[in-house]
């Protein structure tokens, strides 16, 4: 037989012209594994990407209905937290607020502002961070879903998160430390956010304010 005169291949499930029938034998056992083992692996990874898709849908679902936490819920002022001894321009410090379950950040920017947000995304709560070197104040990002939010702000410039961060209200004391105060629910107006937590328990501070109703409460007090 010359080389070009091969024998025709053997049809499925009978020996080669020539051919050991334990090869064969063989040979078959082992395409069925390799079958048996890719079919496996396409189940496994299927119930993978099930469960995975799932726990986001989830997920997703949850943030956008408000079942979990979200900063600036509480209509009472939160207890006053020293945030850091001090926070130099282009330095942000990343701490606990108004909970100790309540992820948030401080940062001042070049200017010398003082800006504090909530640390926690709103599209589905993965981590926020501040990213110095992207434009003059830097931006808030979350590297989860690439949302990004204005560092001076706190409102959404990129990406998919729904709303703004709830913002952080700091005060800075005479000896550079940084306190966080109060808290904003997510696109809430500052004096609307301030006079909701002050109005009742800080009363004199709600009449600085000019929040309504501020003066009554505060001349009730004294009496």
């Amino acid at each position: 037989m010359s080389v070009t005169e091969q024998p025709a291949p053997a049809a499925d499930g009978e020996p080669s012209a020539g051919g050991d029938p334990s090869d064969d034998a063989a040979q078959a056992h082992l395409r069925d594994r390799i079958s048996a083992d890719s079919l496996t692996t396409r189940r496994d990874y299927l119930r993978i990407v099930a469960t995975v898709s799932g726990g986001l849908a989830i997920g997703g679902i949850g943030v956008a209905a408000g079942i979990l936490h979200r900063h600036g819920d509480s209509d009472t002022a939160p207890e006053s937290k020293k945030v850091t001894d001090r926070l130099a321009p282009g330095e942000s410090v990343a701490f606990r607020f108004p909970g100790d379950e309540d992820r948030a950040l401080a940062v001042r920017l070049q200017d010398g502002t003082l800006v504090g947000y909530s640390a926690v995304c709103t599209h589905l709560a993965c981590a926020v961070l501040w990213r110095e070197d992207r434009g003059p104040a830097g931006e808030l990002y979350c590297p989860c879903h690439e949302g990004v939010f204005d560092a001076r702000t706190g409102e959404v410039t990129a990406g998919p998160p729904p709303r703004p961060l709830p913002r952080i209200f700091l005060t800075e004391e005479v000896d550079g430390s940084v306190w966080a105060i109060a808290t904003a629910r997510s696109g809430e107006p500052a004096r609307e956010a301030l006079c909701r937590q002050f109005g009742e328990s800080r009363p004199e501070v709600a009449a600085r304010l000019g929040c309504p109703g501020a003066d009554r409460a505060n001349e009730s007090r004294r009496t």
